[in-house]
């Protein structure tokens, strides 16, 4: 008897308050990085009743960033462009109160002479990577995005102009002896103008939106759609709920499929392990699956502060390896770069790509550079010595 079960994972839109944060956040430390590739950035963003508030920490030895100008940017990319909406790019106020790094932090990550940059915190990362997608994804996780990814488009190209910015979706699989087989559930939740019908509104989502982002084979009579449950959503976005940053760290990585680790991402420069060692992390699951090494692969790295080496290395194949793990730790180890420098260098993440990452998910997305999977060849001659 087939063994079936479900899961769900949730994505939410780009005007979502908490994803709002994180792209103003990125979008500041991209400016950053555009004038000085070092420097250091961890921006964290809160958002409510048309204020935002920026604050954090920022060395830069060079240049000015206009932070006003950046959060206005973004907010207005976005569409709050009307205060109709609760939050407008023009009128909103924005406030900011931003330090430089502590000397004490900068101690353990500067590289000196005697000492190579470390660890800009401690904390664990993990990797995910599996075979239900042909981006080596989590099937939930990659549906939902796809939802919110033609919600935002048919948004702005005028297919459904009644749609305002805020939004969110879960998809449930069902699972047939560990492959997705079915859509069971999609949960769809729009912000949307006043004046437009309930009935028009859910009708026009379902078509326009979920059956067009969403694979048909695995859509049928049974599906169940739950559009706006509550019946209306007007009211969204920071006038809603109140924005911060890096609240949607399941939304981020792999849809809780996969563990997630102690930190967010966004506003955090790539001396943060929290970020650069979570790209490395999934850099080296993709390529082991891709390999072809094990059909679902999850990695552990652990760092210390100002410690460059991880503390520990651990994978993960759910027995669904042909190898046993230990003896891939061992290649992981020779093969992938897991010092902050040698991560920064290899995966180039001293240039602005930051802004780009805040919506839809870091992972699964062919334009990053933690996606290659360029160490497939590597990772088998060492494993056929």
């Amino acid at each position: 008897m087939a063994n079936t079960y479900l899961f769900t994972s949730e994505s939410v839109g780009e005007g979502h308050p908490d994803k709002l944060c994180d792209q103003i956040s990125d979008a500041i430390l991209d400016a950053a990085l555009t004038l000085q590739p070092d420097a250091r950035v961890a921006i964290e963003t809160f958002a409510s009743n048309g204020v935002i508030v920026i604050g954090g920490e920022m060395t830069l030895s060079k240049g000015y960033i206009d932070i006003q100008d950046v959060a206005r940017g973004i907010i207005r990319k976005v569409g709050y462009d009307n205060p109709d909406y609760g939050l407008d790019y023009k009128s909103c106020g924005i406030l900011t109160n931003i330090n430089r790094q502590s000397p004490d932090i900068a101690l353990g990550v500067d590289e000196k002479k005697e000492h190579e940059m470390g660890a800009g915190d401690q904390g664990m990362m993990f990797g995910y990577a599996c075979k239900e997608t042909e981006q080596l994804m989590p099937a939930p996780i990659v549906f939902a995005h796809n939802i919110m990814l033609k919600a935002s488009e048919v948004r702005k190209n005028g297919l459904m102009p009644c749609l305002r910015p805020d939004g969110k979706c879960q998809v449930t699989v069902e699972y047939k002896d560990g492959i997705p087989f079915r859509i069971h559930t999609v949960v769809l939740s729009h912000q949307h103008d006043p004046d437009i019908s309930y009935e028009e509104l859910r009708e026009s989502l379902i078509e326009k939106v979920i059956k067009q982002a969403l694979p048909v084979k695995m859509l049928d009579s049974k599906t169940i759609y739950l559009i706006n449950p509550t019946g209306r959503f007007v009211i969204g976005g920071p006038m809603g709920d109140t924005g911060l940053t890096g609240r949607k760290i399941v939304v981020d990585t792999y849809g809780g499929a996969g563990k997630v680790g102690g930190g967010a991402f966004s506003g955090k420069d790539p001396t943060k392990v929290d970020r650069s060692a979570a790209y490395m992390a999934r850099y080296i699951c993709k390529n082991i699956v891709k390999a072809d090494i094990a059909e679902k692969c999850e990695i552990e790295l652990a760092y210390a502060i100002g410690i460059a080496h991880p503390v520990s290395v651990t994978l993960n194949f759910f027995g669904t390896g042909k190898y046993p793990e230990d003896k891939v730790e061992e290649i992981v180890e020779k093969i992938f770069p897991l010092k902050p420098k040698d991560i920064i260098n290899h995966l180039e993440l001293q240039k602005p790509i930051y802004t780009e990452t805040a919506t839809f998910g870091h992972f699964g997305r062919d334009k990053f550079s933690w996606e290659k999977t360029d160490k497939v060849e590597e990772l088998l001659k060492y494993l056929k010595k």
